[in-house]
C-alpha cells in the first residue's frame, strides 16, 4: 500500500516499543508494507526506547505500557523532555480504552493513546495523523478520560504558569477542548465559524507551549478550567 508522500518526500520513522516479541513482529510487518513508513529500530523494554529514540530520533515511537525496567509512561516522560526530540512524537499502546495510565500519558507529552485491538488501517492513519502534528485523542474518548480522572477524590490543581497570558475567549476555548470538544462542535456552541474556533485554539497552544491538542486537555485539566 502507497500512503501520501511528505512535504520532504521523506518517509516517517517510526520506533516500536514493546516487551512481546510477538506485538514487535506484527507491528514491524504492517508498517513494513507501507511505502511511506520505515521502522527506525525496536526496544523491548522502557530505557532500551529512550536509548534508541535519542539515537535515531524517530518521528514517532509506538509505546507500550507496561514494560520491564522504566515502564512505557516514564520513558515517554524522558523522551518529551529531551529537546533533541523535539520532533518526536509518542504513541502510547495501551490494553483497555480507560486505563489507569492513560491521563499519566498524556500528561508527560504522549500524543495520543491507541488501544492494542485497533485495526492495522486506523493504527497507519495514527501514525501519520501524529507525524504531521496533530493529537490522537478523539472527543468522544476525551471526554471519557476526563470524567474518569476528574472524579478522583485527590484531584490537586496546578494552574499553567502562563494560563494569565490567555484571553477570556482563549481560557473558555481550552476549557471546551478539555471538555473534549472538537472545533466544529466548539464554533456551534459559542456560535462561531470552524475557522474562528480553530484560530483561537492555536492561539492558546502558542501561548501555553503546547506540544498539540493532547496538551491542551491536559492543561485544562490541571488548571481547573474542566470540571
Amino acid at each position: 500500500m502507497t500512503g501520501p508522500a511528505r512535504d520532504d518526500g521523506t518517509p516517517i520513522r517510526v520506533l516500536i516499543a514493546d516487551d512481546q516479541d510477538l506485538v514487535r513482529i506484527g507491528l514491524r510487518a504492517l508498517l513494513e508494507s507501507e511505502d511511506d513508513l520505515v521502522v527506525a529500530g525496536e526496544a523491548a523494554d522502557g530505557l532500551g526506547a529512550v536509548d534508541l529514540a535519542r539515537t535515531h530520533r524517530p518521528d514517532v515511537v509506538l509505546m507500550d505500557v507496561r514494560m520491564p525496567g522504566i515502564d512505557g509512561i516514564e520513558a515517554t516522560r524522558r523522551i518529551a523532555a529531551d529537546p533533541a526530540l523535539a520532533g518526536t512524537r509518542v504513541i502510547v499502546l495501551t490494553t483497555f480504552e480507560i486505563d489507569a495510565y492513560v491521563f499519566d500519558a498524556l500528561r508527560h507529552g504522549a500524543s495520543g493513546f491507541l488501544t492494542k485491538d485497533t485495526k492495522p488501517a486506523e493504527l497507519v492513519r495514527a501514525i501519520r495523523l501524529v507525524a504531521g502534528g496533530e493529537a490522537l485523542l478523539s472527543p468522544s474518548v476525551t471526554r471519557r478520560v476526563v470524567r474518569e480522572f476528574a472524579s478522583r477524590p485527590a484531584r490537586v490543581l496546578r494552574p499553567h504558569p502562563r494560563l494569565d497570558a490567555l484571553t477570556d475567549r482563549e481560557r473558555e476555548i481550552v476549557g471546551l477542548v478539555g471538555e473534549g470538544l472538537s472545533n466544529d462542535e466548539i464554533a456551534a456552541r459559542l456560535m462561531v465559524s470552524p475557522a474562528t474556533a480553530r484560530t483561537h485554539v492555536s492561539r492558546a497552544m502558542v501561548k501555553l507551549h503546547a506540544r498539540d491538542r493532547a496538551q491542551l486537555v491536559v492543561f485544562a485539566y490541571q488548571s481547573g478550567l474542566v470540571d
